[in-house]
């Protein structure tokens, strides 16, 4: 496939990677993944607002990439090419958050005038919401197997059984803080492991 002439050195390594990706590659993923996750999460923490959503995203982002890879055209920059499938999924993500919450306002009453209005989200399963779940599910449990123990546990409470950081910590007896720290943490360790791992991730 012919490379765009204008392309930086950047775009041009970042291709090079790409190609042995797509033959099956693990550490250009790994590096194209160490090249573009800090980038990705902060782009996607400014627009939730929240790091638990922006770190979902972001491995959201990279599962879309790597299943898409052969689909990307030299015309323009990878990093281009991967920051918009993940603000474009990010704004799916914001879209169905917003569409999912049912307004149910109180009564017209002078007296209730002033009271917040109480938001009930819809439980139907939405089919788009479920492939993505589906796609991001099928990344991690690539590499969680590779985790230590105590880490697996976390990530699959968490991510297969969609506990929630409460839940989690009454299961496993822990204070909600080391919960969410050692999450994170277990987050990290899924990025490091596809360095070593010989399991594709498509």
């Amino acid at each position: 496939m012919e490379v765009n002439p204008n392309l930086s050195d950047k775009a041009r390594y970042d291709y090079d990677l790409v190609q042995r990706a797509v033959k099956g590659d693990q550490k250009s993923y790994a590096e194209l993944m160490g090249r573009y996750r800090d980038a990705i999460y902060f782009m996607l923490l400014k627009m939730v607002n929240n790091k638990s959503d922006a770190e979902d995203l972001t491995i959201e982002a990279f599962g879309k990439a790597f299943k898409n890879l052969s689909q990307y055209s030299p015309n323009y920059a990878f990093s281009t090419w991967l920051f918009k499938i993940a603000s474009n999924n990010c704004i799916d993500f914001l879209r169905k958050k917003r569409t999912n919450l049912v307004s149910i306002d109180s009564a017209n009453d002078d007296d209730n005038e002033h009271e917040t209005p109480i938001h009930l989200k819809d439980e139907l399963p939405d089919p788009e919401e479920g492939l993505i779940k589906q796609q991001k599910a099928v990344l991690m449990r690539t590499v969680v197997k590779k985790l230590k123990p105590r880490y697996r546990t976390l990530i699959e409470l968490r991510y297969f059984k969609e506990f929630s950081y409460e839940e989690i910590a009454i299961e496993l007896d822990l204070p909600l803080g080391t919960v969410k720290a050692q999450l994170f943490r277990a987050r990290e360790l899924l990025f490091n492991t596809l360095k070593s791992t010989d399991v594709k991730l498509d």
